[in-house]
């Protein structure tokens, strides 16, 4: 019952579902740790700030004293030709670059790497922050975003500040065109994507009949074929959570 699905063409990687990472400026990561970094502090300048499609957030081209440039998010509050510090003892200020140990509590940082070293990974979408919530020496602290909260490494380094366009998510889009360009600038050119009730029996295991319904249990197994491996995969339970039962 092998079905050529939706998202049986996306796993093929062909060309017309790959990202289009040749429109893109550069990496936007902290740059590997130097000795200079470890011990005291190193100076950088925002040379421009730059807009990458499929970015909903601005770049900042910064160049250090050595001549090396990176880009990186831009924080709110930041401005061309600023110099900034990035270090062991770096100030606490708007766009310096600190270990999360050097920190105080209750401070919002942004770009946060999760392992020293991997350029920063969290609190990275525009608008977002994350805060210090408690350091001890098997690690800190922080609350992100989802108000979910993690334990990083404490030589881990993150921005101070909050990332920059945070009142993108506001705007409407108005018309579906304008989210479909958008959609296309980030790589999902499989958009809109059409759900599986709504199409012929023929397109989706979950299509056809005279309303739209699954018509079956919505449960797969593990070791379903290619086409038919759609709905709830493999899962342990179903349906809302109830509580428990009063004696």
């Amino acid at each position: 019952m092998g079905k050529r699905i939706l998202v049986q063409r996306r796993g093929r990687g062909s060309p017309v579902f790959r990202a289009l990472s040749h429109r893109r400026k550069g990496k936007a990561r902290y740059l590997p740790l130097t000795e200079d970094e470890r011990t005291g502090v190193i100076e950088y300048t925002i040379i421009d700030f730059v807009h990458e499609r499929g970015r909903g957030l601005p770049l900042m081209l910064i160049k250090y004293d050595n001549g090396d440039e990176s880009f990186l998010p831009a924080p709110e509050g930041v401005y061309v030709g600023q110099k900034l510090q990035q270090g062991e003892k770096a100030l606490l200020q708007v766009g310096n670059i600190v270990p999360v140990r050097n920190i105080p509590e209750s401070t919002w940082i942004c770009n946060v790497e999760m392992r020293p070293g991997d350029g920063g990974t969290l609190c990275r979408s525009s608008g977002t922050h994350g805060q210090i919530n408690s350091q001890s020496k098997e690690g800190t602290v922080i609350q992100l975003p989802s108000r979910k909260t993690k334990t990083i490494h404490n030589d881990a380094r993150a921005m101070i500040g909050v990332v920059a366009a945070g009142g993108r998510q506001d705007r409407p889009f108005l018309k579906a065109g304008l989210k479909r360009a958008f959609m296309r600038a980030k790589g999902h050119k499989a958009f809109p994507v059409v759900r599986g009730v709504a199409m012929n029996a023929v397109s989706h295991p979950h299509g056809g009949g005279a309303h739209q319904g699954p018509g079956k249990p919505t449960t797969v197994s593990r070791n379903a074929p290619p086409g038919r491996k759609v709905g709830l995969i493999a899962a342990r339970r179903t349906g809302p959570r109830k509580g428990r039962i009063p004696k």
